[in-house]
């Protein structure tokens, strides 16, 4: 049970919970609390199936903190924000795990993006060379590429998407194209990355879907 008061006033009379995953380690479960600012460390123990709380990644006042992804080998958290992506080690501890944060990088290209836009979705390559996030009022995309040795990522591009409000962006396999979400539009648009260019190719037409919200891709066979 979560207990808690945000900072904003729109959420700070409870707790509101945006994401939750357990990590690699199958030690330690991570749960988003937009409404306090927080993510709530928790152990978790298989036998017993409990999860006391041993921890907190303590964000900034009104941050809001709303979604993460982790690197397949445990070693890097990112955590995205309505603005900005932090990145963190992961390292797992006996009582607690040590996390250290050694990156803030812009969710978004524009310098003062305020309360115009907020980050929605965030998303990884399947080989996790690459990771996306797209922006709500801006109506784009963020692509950036990821250094697999210290985490770290560098922007390529932010670019429209031709919808309104992605809510997600889903990668395909190959790496190479992606689908926007978009929730407002009603609509799942399709490009193709340019990586080293660092541009975005519409490829295909929009479809139509009414009010979408996210998307998995399943890879199916080799």
């Amino acid at each position: 049970y979560d207990k808690g008061y945000g900072s904003v006033a729109e959420r700070n009379f409870r707790p509101h919970v945006t994401c939750t995953r357990r990590m690699p380690d199958n030690k330690y479960v991570l749960s988003v609390d937009n409404g306090v600012d927080q993510v709530k460390i928790y152990r978790f123990n298989d036998k017993e199936q409990k999860m006391v709380q041993v921890d907190a990644i303590r964000c900034d006042l009104e941050s809001a903190p709303r979604h993460f992804r982790f690197s397949r080998d445990g070693r890097f958290l990112y955590l995205m924000y309505e603005n900005v992506i932090d990145v963190f080690t992961y390292e797992t501890g006996d009582r607690a795990p040590v996390i250290e944060k050694i990156q803030t990088i812009s969710t978004t290209s524009t310098k003062n993006p305020g309360n115009l836009t907020a980050a929605c979705a965030m998303r990884m390559s399947w080989d996790e060379k690459y990771v996306y996030c797209t922006n709500a009022g801006e109506n784009t995309v963020s692509i950036y590429s990821r250094d697999e040795e210290t985490g770290l990522l560098s922007m390529i591009c932010c670019l429209p998407i031709s919808g309104e409000y992605p809510k997600d962006v889903a990668v395909f396999p190959d790496g190479k194209h992606i689908a926007s979400i978009n929730h407002d539009s009603g609509s799942i648009s399709f490009f193709k990355g340019d990586y080293e260019k660092g541009l975005l190719v519409m490829s295909g037409r929009s479809i139509p879907v009414n009010e979408p919200n996210c998307c998995a891709i399943v890879k199916i066979g080799d």
